[in-house]
């Protein structure tokens, strides 16, 4: 059984989640943070879901071989994909992105109209649709928006391109009378500003990240895993699939000046570069201090 003193294992297909720890690192300043990026075979979104779910649970069973006490799936895509698949498999306390952000939402409509902006494996996947069956009086319009990824991790979060893809996007979304608006992708929250713009004043956005941070605290308390006060600065540790000095570079417009050095945990199979075999022995990772 994981100790007081294990850390919060996040799991994404890439560098998204890495806002969802920012949120927990925010709210949870006391506990460490495990995170997974699986840099080398994102995106997720355009995947088939038994492919999503596969690579998802090859990642997941890495962070419990490595004493994680909670697992967070910090990827709409592969929370769409595995979540009763994870939560039956693994012992400890899972937490996913799509249910927080659908509970804010449905208590923050006051027409009933919601949107869901996504990728195409959670739009696909009918996630959200069968997260609001609860809520029969909720309107819902989703949109798939692919390419905000790209500029996320091209650093673009302005300007006349996005400006004009988002426009595209967004406006049909917007026209349908939304009020409240799920940014359900982890990349999103960094293109608040260009989203909030074209959506207008009057529709509230919904991070996911936020929102599944609060569920990781109530999670906590929960299974009474809290870790105890300390005077010390708990250590994170960083791991991807793919090139660490990516995942460094873009890794930090997310998480900002706590990740540091990062650590790879890729295998490629040189006969298929988009294969890859985590190893069974991960590295020692340099921590970072908070």
């Amino acid at each position: 059984m994981a100790t007081l003193d294990a850390p919060i294992g996040i799991f994404d297909s890439g560098f998204g989640g890495l806002t969802v720890a920012r949120a927990v690192l925010d709210q949870l300043p006391g506990e460490s943070v495990l995170y997974l990026g699986d840099t080398a075979r994102q995106p997720y979104g355009p995947r088939p879901i038994a492919e999503v779910r596969a690579y998802a649970l090859q990642c997941l069973d890495r962070l419990v071989e490595q004493g994680v006490k909670m697992l967070v799936i910090a990827c709409n895509s592969a929370s769409a994909a595995v979540l009763r698949d994870a939560r039956e498999r693994y012992a400890v306390p899972v937490v996913e992105v799509i249910a927080p952000a659908t509970r804010r939402a449905a208590a923050a409509t006051r027409n009933g109209r919601v949107g869901v902006i996504c990728t195409h494996a959670t739009q696909t996947s009918q996630a959200y649709d069968d997260a609001f069956a609860a809520a029969p009086h909720i309107d819902l319009t989703t949109r798939a928006c692919p390419r905000f990824v790209e500029f996320v991790e091209r650093g673009v979060t302005a300007g006349p391109e996005l400006m004009g893809v988002a426009r595209e996007y967004l406006d049909p979304v917007a026209a349908a009378g939304v009020d409240t608006l799920i940014l359900g992708c982890t990349h999103y929250p960094l293109l608040t500003g260009v989203i909030s713009y074209i959506m207008g004043d009057g529709v509230t956005l919904i991070s996911s990240a936020e929102e599944t941070a609060k569920d990781v605290y109530r999670s906590l308390v929960a299974h009474g895993l809290m870790r105890e006060p300390t005077d010390d600065r708990p250590a994170h540790r960083f791991l991807t699939t793919g090139d660490p000095a990516q995942f460094q570079r873009i890794g930090r417009r997310f998480l900002g000046p706590e990740l540091a050095d990062v650590d790879v945990i890729r295998e490629p199979d040189a006969g298929r570069p988009d294969t890859y075999v985590i190893p069974d022995t991960l590295p020692t990772a340099v921590e970072a201090r908070a």
